[in-house]
């Protein structure tokens, strides 16, 4: 059942996800902010579970007060709570109802990743489930032991409905193409960090013109270095530009001139992903890039999804190590329980790839 909290800023969240919940409240009980803690670790380690860490922590707690009533000191007690983890690690190995062989196999983790999405999203767990797997899958190395849940990527587009949901081999990020081009393939991408612009003083200087010919070539001169440097990135092979600031209108009519795709990313941590993505290696200044130094994208396309525009960086054939979600609903707390409900699923898959174990035992052992 869907619960209603409101935090020390007034946001309403609406949400079953006891993670969320807790990050929301404020707890000053010294019991509770321990469970408080030990939910997060659980959330940090497993990425679920946190509220069988706060059910099963509140009755151990419940049973100790009887215990310390009794007589007990908290020493004995804590010693015999630990006698009590061993032997249920003991009795786990008894109760083993699944094994999963090879996390690669689709029909080996399928059950496991459904059962984690329909404890967010029942109903509608074959669909994340099989959006989850497509992902994963694509995207899992030769050692399943290191995947990594970082190289999921999720987008919520407002509009559509859980059906119309899909994945991308690539990223996708829910910006516009800044120039004309909107279209590339084979895409060599160079990635700078900072503003694409010519370098400018960095303290304020006086020019005196005396006539018109001489602001004529005072611009042509500004021109002439913007229009050379962006002639150097097209004989190096770039056709396709992104910066992490702001990109000036002189350069971006020189990047349409000679067909370079150019887009922002102002996020730091998109610039990351899509160098991680493509091969790219982040450059901090304006300097001609390296043939080492360059990424590589099957094609870099300007999409609508609904009636909001995406860039889409495309690596299906070389098999990206990234994978984009693209979610779709009619509300903003709606999609925003689907992805609980798909992270859930990628943490169970990462959990299983990583212990390749009895899903019987699978939290318990990483509890352990």
């Amino acid at each position: 059942m869907d619960k209603m909290v409101i935090n020390h800023l007034d946001k309403l969240f609406v949400t079953k996800d006891a993670a969320t919940m807790l990050q929301e409240l404020e707890v000053q009980h010294p019991a509770a902010k321990m469970l408080v803690l030990g939910c997060k670790m659980m959330q940090e380690e497993v990425g679920d579970g946190t509220n069988f860490v706060m059910v099963f922590g509140g009755a151990l707690l419940e049973q100790a007060v009887e215990l310390l009533r009794m007589g007990l000191s908290p020493t004995e007690v804590v010693e015999g709570y630990e006698v009590a983890r061993k032997k249920c690690l003991e009795f786990l190995e008894n109760i083993v109802v699944q094994t999963v062989e090879d996390p690669k196999v689709e029909s080996a983790v399928r059950p496991v990743v459904s059962t984690a999405v329909a404890t967010k999203q029942f109903g509608v767990e074959d669909v994340l489930g099989s959006l989850v797997l497509d992902a994963c899958l694509n995207i899992v190395p030769e050692n399943p032991k290191s995947f990594n849940v970082d190289n999921i990527f999720i987008k919520k587009i407002a509009g559509g409905g859980v059906h119309n949901s899909i994945v991308q081999k690539g990223l996708v990020f829910l910006r516009k193409i800044e120039g004309d081009v909107t279209n590339v393939r084979n895409a060599k991408i160079v990635v700078y960090t900072g503003d694409f612009d010519l370098a400018k003083t960095e303290t304020k200087g006086t020019v005196l013109l005396k006539s018109a010919s001489e602001l004529l070539q005072f611009n042509k001169g500004e021109e002439t270095v913007c229009e050379e440097f962006i002639k150097g990135l097209s004989e190096a092979g770039v056709n396709v530009l992104v910066c992490g600031g702001s990109l000036s209108d002189m350069c971006l009519h020189y990047l349409n001139r000679h067909k370079i795709l150019a887009l922002r990313l102002l996020s730091k941590f998109d610039v990351r992903r899509l160098c991680k993505a493509t091969g790219s290696t982040p450059l901090p200044k304006m300097t001609l890039p390296t043939p080492e130094e360059l990424g590589h994208c099957d094609e870099v396309t300007l999409r609508e999804i609904g009636d909001t525009f995406v860039t889409v960086f495309d690596r299906a054939s070389e098999g990206s190590s990234m994978a984009s979600i693209v979610i779709r609903g009619s509300a903003d707390s709606i999609m925003d329980e689907m992805e609980r409900a798909i992270n859930d699923g990628v943490n169970t898959y990462r959990t299983v790839a990583k212990v390749t174990m009895q899903v019987a035992m699978l939290y318990c052992k990483l509890l352990n």
